[in-house]
């Protein structure tokens, strides 16, 4: 019986996890598929039932429910306790179980792409912003979010030490962390942000290479971009569900040919 494999997000048509998924499988000879599913807040809780029943053999969450599935899991494990955000749901003895493969995969993109290892600028203040306060809370973290309601209730939560700054404000040396959706369509980060910076970790993407990963390289500076993080996570999800070592530049190259590089 063909195992079934889901993201779920709202919206989730733009996803390149079924691509990078689905290659891995084949590539493996493992009877599996993999789909996008839209999913609201109302419909998580279905999904979850799905997984205890087995009809789905795991599921990956994406925005917006990065919380609120680490709320329904029946246990959390690992760094998704710290960031109270999970991004993979795995089967366990009819338990959900659910994990957080974000945290260290940017802890495996920053020591491939040698980001440096001062301070950072975080900007966001979701599941992508958690993932990246806990994964990088030993350094000195600055962090700047459009709402500063939910960046106050974050950093409340996580109970994380950081300086707050206010949106669009840059800090000369620190490493600009990209946790929000800004470039996926080609929008711009704040002026001076990246000019100013030591680096770019950008977890957005788009057809093409964001506006920040671009103004980083062309100004010399280390830069990883959203598909680096999205192949690094999805390659430890894809462990945890098969207990496979993941074929990593498979999965590398389906997601560049799915977004057409």
């Amino acid at each position: 019986m063909t195992a079934a494999y889901a993201v779920i997000g709202d919206p989730i048509a733009h996803s390149l996890s079924p691509a990078i998924h689905q290659a891995a499988f084949d590539e493996l000879g493992i009877d599996a598929g993999y789909t996008a599913i839209r999913v609201d807040g109302a419909g998580l809780a279905a999904i979850l039932d799905d997984l205890r029943t087995g009809r789905l053999s795991g599921v990956n969450v994406t925005m917006p429910h990065k919380h609120r599935a680490f709320e329904l899991a029946d246990r959390v494990e690992g760094d998704a306790i710290r960031a109270e955000a999970v991004n993979t749901l795995v089967r366990v003895d009819g338990d959900v179980v659910g994990l957080s493969t974000d945290i260290p995969a940017i802890r495996q993109v920053w020591s491939r792409r040698n980001l440096p290892a001062g301070s950072v600028l975080i900007l966001g203040a979701g599941g992508a912003a958690a993932a990246a306060l806990v994964a990088l809370g030993e350094r000195e973290i600055f962090i700047s979010a459009r709402s500063k309601y939910r960046l106050a209730g974050l950093l409340d939560r996580l109970a994380i030490s950081a300086t707050v700054v206010p949106w669009a404000t840059s800090v000369p040396g620190a490493v600009v962390v990209n946790a929000t959706p800004l470039g996926m369509h080609n929008e711009t980060l704040p002026t001076g942000l990246v000019a100013q910076s030591d680096g770019v970790f950008d977890m957005a993407y788009g057809l093409l290479p964001t506006p920040a990963v671009i103004a980083a390289r062309t100004l010399g500076l280390p830069a990883a971009d959203g598909l680096d993080m999205l192949v690094a996570q999805a390659a430890l999800s894809f462990e945890a569900w098969t207990g496979h070592s993941a074929p990593f530049e498979v999965m590398l190259r389906a997601a560049q040919i799915a977004q057409g590089w």
